[in-house]
C-alpha cells in the first residue's frame, strides 16, 4: 500500500486533525518567516506545548508526576501544534523539509529517557510529511517548563512561500 504525501489526507488516514494554532502566551511571534534568497523561506515555529480547552494537557515532570507514555502523548500533541502554525504560515503542502527540532522535557532528577519523550514528535512529524518531515533534533532535560507543562517542542523548516 502506498503511503499518501499530501498531509492533509495523511492527517485524516492517520485519524488526526490539526487544531487551531495556538496564540502566544508571551512577548514572542508563534512563527517567524525568512527568504532564504533562492525563492524558498525558512520558518522558525516556537515553542508549542500540548493543550486541551486551552488548559494543559498534563502538568508535572517525568516519570515521577507524568508517565512516559504520557509524556510521549504530550509530544505527539505539539507536534499537531507545530504542524498547525506550519499550515498557517506557510501551509503544510509547501513544507520542503523539517530542518531542526528541539523537544524539552521536563524531568526528574536521574530521568534519562528524553530520546523516547522526543520521539513523539519525531515520529508523527515523519509520519505526517514523509520523508520531508525527518530532522535533526535535540532532546532536552529540564527542571521547568511554561504552565507547569511536561513537553515543549519548536522546530525549523524550509518550505515554498504560500502562493
Amino acid at each position: 500500500m502506498t503511503q499518501t504525501t499530501d498531509p492533509h489526507a495523511r492527517l485524516r488516514e492517520l485519524g488526526l486533525s490539526l487544531p487551531s494554532p495556538p496564540v502566544a502566551l508571551a512577548s514572542y511571534v508563534p512563527t517567524v518567516t525568512v527568504p532564504l534568497g533562492d525563492g524558498r523561506v525558512q520558518v522558525s515555529v516556537s515553542g508549542q506545548v500540548a493543550m486541551r480547552d486551552g488548559a494543559p494537557l498534563h502538568r508535572g515532570s517525568v516519570p515521577d508526576q507524568v508517565s512516559l507514555d504520557d509524556a510521549v502523548e504530550n509530544a505527539r500533541a505539539c507536534a499537531l501544534n507545530l504542524l498547525a502554525q506550519l499550515e498557517q504560515a506557510v501551509g503544510l503542502q509547501n513544507v520542503e523539509r523539517i530542518t531542526q527540532v528541539t523537544v524539552y522535557v521536563r524531568s526528574a532528577d536521574g530521568f534519562d529517557r528524553q530520546p523516547q519523550v522526543a520521539n513523539g514528535v519525531s515520529d508523527l512529524l515523519a509520519d505526517v510529511l514523509g520523508e520531508r518531515g525527518r530532522h535533526t533534533r535535540a532532546a532536552v532535560g529540564v527542571n521547568a517548563l511554561p504552565l507547569g507543562v511536561p513537553v515543549e517542542a519548536s522546530l525549523t523548516a524550509v518550505a515554498r512561500p504560500r502562493a
